[in-house]
């Protein structure tokens, strides 16, 4: 962006192939955590979320602190382990990720210098200091999930859109992207016809399936499959589970 008589002027942005003019702050990454060993240091409210937040996605996480709140005391999820005492470096033996959660400057960035020694990824809380990796704020829509972030420069920002993503795209968004999936999955089981497929997947996000599946037109959206995929194919079929997913 340059800047010309108090006025800002965008970049264009570059196309597809082309080479950035500036080197991204992050790359954008979406990690498989499942069963994977995670170590979050900090037992308040950060060190909770951060907790919360691996173990919902499969990680088994230990969380080292002197004190924890009492979400964490009472957690529902038994993959999280807690260990009440003070951070050791072989604390991060194993780990995968680490998370320097606490409230002491100085303590975060001891444990990102330890991760570091092990060449584990570590991220470092609410401090001027990211570390290697930050956390997008996010909208979760089953397998629809959306991550926005500012590189750290805005978190009102990506409050703000992450707010507005919610409000455009409800639940209904991530059935559609499971109702999808199921169908993928049949097409490429009958063969790989990358063109073909392209086309019903076009006719079928062109029948506004999120409008009708929000209002529960299990009818009409028989229809469109039928008119899209042929018979045999229905909502029933593709998702039993329609009638008890939460809109």
């Amino acid at each position: 962006m340059k800047k010309t008589n108090r006025q800002y002027i965008l970049n264009p942005l570059p196309k597809q192939g082309q080479i950035r003019d500036k080197v991204m702050d992050y790359y954008p990454i979406f990690l498989d955590v499942k069963d994977r060993c995670c170590l979050v240091v900090g037992g308040g409210a950060v060190g909770t979320r951060k907790a919360f937040g691996l173990a919902g996605a499969g990680a088994r996480v230990i969380v080292v602190s002197l004190g924890f709140s009492d979400e964490l005391l009472n957690t529902p999820f038994s993959a999280i382990t807690l260990k009440k005492k003070d951070f050791q470096d072989s604390d991060l033996d194993g780990m995968s990720l680490a998370f320097a959660a606490t409230d002491n400057m100085q303590l975060n960035a001891r444990i990102r210098q330890a991760a570091q020694k092990k060449n584990i990824l570590c991220n470092i809380a609410d401090g001027p200091d990211k570390g290697d990796f930050i956390l997008p704020a996010v909208v979760d829509r089953g397998d629809l999930l959306f991550a926005v972030s500012t590189c750290g420069a805005s978190p009102a920002l990506s409050r703000r859109l992450r707010m507005a993503i919610e409000t455009r795209f409800g639940r209904e968004y991530g059935i559609l992207a499971t109702l999808l999936g199921r169908i993928r999955s049949i097409l490429l089981e009958q063969g790989h016809d990358p063109k073909g497929h392209r086309k019903i997947f076009c006719a079928l996000l062109d029948a506004d399936l999120p409008e009708k599946i929000a209002a529960g037109q299990i009818h009409q959206i028989d229809a469109v499959l039928a008119m899209v995929l042929g018979d045999g194919f229905s909502l029933e079929r593709l998702m039993p589970d329609f009638g008890t997913r939460e809109l």
